[in-house]
């Protein structure tokens, strides 16, 4: 009975939560030298584009809309996640992910020179960036001709959890850290110079073996090795030896200083390790066709508006001072689907699920995950427009004025 309230307290906001919207206090710690010497003055150019009255949450959706446009031209010219599509498209891809990123800077400037920096703000921007983790990873394995493999699997899954420590140590720490090389950064400009090389010389190239791109290949690269294998292995170090070890300390010392218990804080982990889990064990199954029948775009988008509802709920939390969030409804079709495919595995069965099955009941998780994470958003963001007597997509007329 405990979880269950637990579950619904985590769903809903009440009176007592608003209130700690009072205490609102925005930190973050950017280290990047890229970030710090040479592209904060390119955002304080770019700023100067953008009208006063823009509403900084309106240019953070503005700012998704880029690579969502970049989504919807993979499914129509390169649904296989092959190609090579149009090459003109592939120039599409690091110039959409490119405009996100600069609008996704530019947002919180445009809040601090309208005077309208709020909690809102950083709950929608959030959101915005974990909806674009399964965006950004669709575009990702079209440009580098992944297909529908384990490789674009492995890229989707790296950065979603790069994606939840941050937002897990965002929590606890009160504020936003990123180190000397971190994703929205570093990541998205090598994501960029990749998608450049794929425009240029085209997608093949990544899948191509190392021995026809390099010659000779180092002995101690396995020669039947691509040069995504290289990549991910630099990303698999960047996320698991680099980023997830100092998320964790920064966390347990965060618990240290306002003696908190650390053991509760890496239980919280579970949520992540329950989706990773569940995720993997589905489209692994021997009896799953989401893979072999072209649906991984499907099931990423799915996934990801999943965890889109997961990491927003983390950042509400924070932002009301709730208890951590380790449930949410939209993770039960995730598990259902998991234990479907791997049943006759486990228990040498008749496989329960078809390929027409799987696609309808994938497509019904898709469906429901949209509806249940609009509707929820929509709930959550009236609720702090009302409390904040603030408009979410809009500058009142009197806040213009007065700047």
């Amino acid at each position: 009975m405990e979880t269950f309230v637990r579950f619904i307290q985590s769903e809903y906001i009440g009176e007592a939560d608003l209130q700690n919207l009072h205490h609102y206090k925005y930190g973050a710690i950017d280290k990047s030298p890229i970030a710090n010497y040479i592209l904060k003055y390119y955002w304080n150019w770019a700023i100067e584009f953008f009208p006063r009255w823009m509403a900084p949450n309106l240019i953070t959706l503005c700012g998704l809309g880029f690579v969502f446009i970049n989504v919807l031209s993979v499914i129509y010219w390169i649904s296989d996640l092959v190609g090579p599509g149009p090459q003109w498209l592939y120039w599409t891809f690091p110039v959409g992910l490119w405009l996100y990123s600069t609008f996704d800077n530019v947002d919180g400037k445009q809040a601090r020179r309208t005077g309208t920096s709020s909690p809102l703000g950083e709950l929608f921007d959030h959101g915005c960036d974990a909806l674009n983790c399964s965006f950004g990873a669709v575009v990702l394995a079209a440009a580098l001709g992944l297909g529908h493999t384990y490789y674009a699997a492995a890229f989707l899954l790296l950065i979603i959890v790069a994606f939840y420590m941050s937002t897990w140590e965002e929590y606890h720490t009160g504020v936003l850290y990123l180190g000397y090389f971190n994703g929205p950064t570093e990541g998205v400009l090598g994501a960029c110079i990749l998608m450049i090389i794929s425009a240029i010389k085209g997608p093949g190239l990544w899948m191509d073996e190392l021995r026809n791109v390099m010659n000779p290949v180092p002995e101690f690269i396995p020669p039947d090795w691509c040069l995504v294998d290289l990549i991910l292995i630099f990303v698999f170090f960047s996320v698991v030896a680099l980023h997830i070890p100092n998320s964790i300390y920064n966390v347990y010392i965060a618990c240290r200083e306002e003696n908190k218990s650390f053991r509760i804080a890496i239980s919280q982990l579970f949520t992540i390790a329950l989706y990773s889990v569940c995720g993997y064990l589905w489209i692994s199954s021997p009896h799953s066709y989401i893979l072999k029948n072209k649906h991984f775009i499907l099931f990423t988008l799915t996934v990801g508006v999943v965890f889109g509802r997961i990491a927003t709920k983390i950042i509400l939390a924070h932002l009301t001072k709730k208890p951590f969030p380790m449930y949410t409804v939209l993770l039960v079709p995730l598990f259902i689907g998991a234990v479907l495919t791997n049943i006759p595995k486990f228990f040498n069965t008749a496989p329960i699920l078809s390929s027409t099955s799987e696609y309808y009941y994938l497509l019904a998780y898709f469906g429901f995950a949209v509806v249940a994470y609009t509707r929820w958003a929509i709930y959550i963001i009236n609720k702090f427009c009302e409390f904040l007597n603030i408009n979410c997509l809009r500058i009142p007329l009197s806040v213009k004025k007065d700047d």
